[in-house]
């Protein structure tokens, strides 16, 4: 590494200190220099950066040691499923894959578009190889990933491309285990193809967690992305969409529960760009006393490609508790004249009278709590399908647990 792209980060913390390293001890590569660079540019990203002020990085982010505690566990695990492990130690492919699958595992280092963009993703790409994951025209199939320690520094890249009429099912559980864990999940859809993705994240308090995922779509495809985030010292899931050709479709839902020393950030980008593509977007979420809630929302819709674009994006949150941080940016860039877009973004606390209407049935007030919180984030689940109930689990047991 050149004495001038090590300088780009000025006054590195100890954790970019140790970035640094990493990167030095890989194969020298053209393409891989390019996307540590868009990396180093901001380092880690924190305060200073307008998307990054309230998830700061660069401060969360200490020396990179193996934490003590385990990794959570894995709830979408399911028999008959197919599972790509990726760990610090690298990545493990499972001993047989559905039909209509192909997956090759690279240590190249492939180009990424918008790095800049994304500086977390970039810096996975920069410090993994590519697991390329081929699904065949036509075919159906159902996949698990799973991201987790324990280690320093976990950076894992999938790409995926999904041929004319294939249809993903893909679920991933980001577990923590490693200090700071950033995966970049990478998605081509082309005509007519439909994807389903599955997302459970939970870390530990001493834990950062990034998830970049970057989604492109052609003409009448479709997908639908369900995420549960349980937070961690601090996480951020992030997801860039594009409508790359006329009639896409996108359905961007996520439920964040944030606990006392959790950070839980969700933020979304999408590019209408082509006519006649539709978005839909609902995140909720739930915040006690020392945690924090990030949404982050954005429609770009161009003057020209994005005419009759439709498009609605919902942010609700609930504060549990005095103290409890919710920050909220929904944002809508129109340039087009024919189109249907709306936002919405409200925070607040449990109803009072919904409350003393099941306490006067004798549930019990930590109960009652419970009730009220999951009945609020469940609409943010209903897209997950099949994982839909493990889901609510998880929230339930999250819920029980706080309350």
């Amino acid at each position: 590494m050149s004495t001038a792209l090590k300088d780009l980060i000025r006054n590195p913390t100890v954790a970019e200190l140790e970035l640094v390293a990493r990167y030095a001890a890989l194969k020298a590569d053209a393409r891989r220099e390019r996307l540590f660079e868009a990396f180093a540019q901001t380092g880690l990203p924190g305060r200073r950066a307008e998307n990054w002020r309230w998830s700061d990085f660069k401060t969360a982010v200490g020396q990179l040691d193996t934490p003590k505690a385990p990794p959570a566990r894995d709830p979408l695990a399911r028999d008959g499923v197919s599972t790509l492990r990726f760990t610090p130690a690298g990545f493990v492919a499972p001993a047989s894959l559905p039909a209509g699958l192909r997956l090759l595992a690279k240590e190249d280092v492939q180009a990424m578009g918008g790095a800049e963009e994304a500086p977390l993703g970039a810096l996975a790409a920069a410090l993994s190889g590519t697991v390329l994951v081929d699904v065949s025209a036509g075919a159906a199939v159902h996949l698990h990933m799973v991201f987790q320690g324990p280690g320093a520094i976990n950076a894992a890249r999938v790409v995926f491309l999904l041929r004319p009429g294939a249809q993903l099912h893909v679920s991933e559980s980001h577990l923590g285990g490693a200090a700071f864990s950033t995966a970049l999940v990478e998605f081509t859809l082309n005509k007519g193809a439909h994807l389903h993705r599955t997302l459970y994240q939970a870390g530990g308090a001493d834990e950062a967690q990034a998830v970049t995922a970057l989604i492109e779509q052609d003409e009448g495809a479709e997908s639908v992305q369900t995420v549960l985030a349980l937070g961690a010292r601090i996480a951020r899931i992030e997801s860039r969409l594009v409508h790359r050709e006329t009639g896409s479709k996108a359905t961007l839902n996520a439920a964040y529960l944030a606990g006392a020393g959790r950070h839980a950030d969700i933020t979304t980008h999408v590019r209408h760009g082509a006519p006649a593509c539709t978005t839909r977007q609902a995140t909720k979420g739930a915040v006690l006393a020392g945690g924090r809630g990030v949404f982050q929302g954005k429609f770009l819709v161009p003057r020209t490609s994005g005419q009759q674009t439709d498009a609605s994006m919902q942010h609700n949150a609930l504060l549990l508790e005095e103290g409890a941080e919710v920050f909220a940016k929904p944002e809508l860039e129109i340039l087009a004249d024919d189109v249907q877009c709306a936002h919405g973004n409200t925070s607040g606390a449990l109803d009072g009278a919904q409350l003393f209407y099941l306490r006067q049935r004798g549930i019990p007030l930590a109960q009652a709590r419970a009730m009220l919180t999951e009945a609020f984030i469940a609409e943010a689940l209903e897209g997950a399908g099949e994982l839909e109930e493990v889901l609510r689990h998880e929230a339930q047991a999250w819920l029980s647990h706080v309350s």
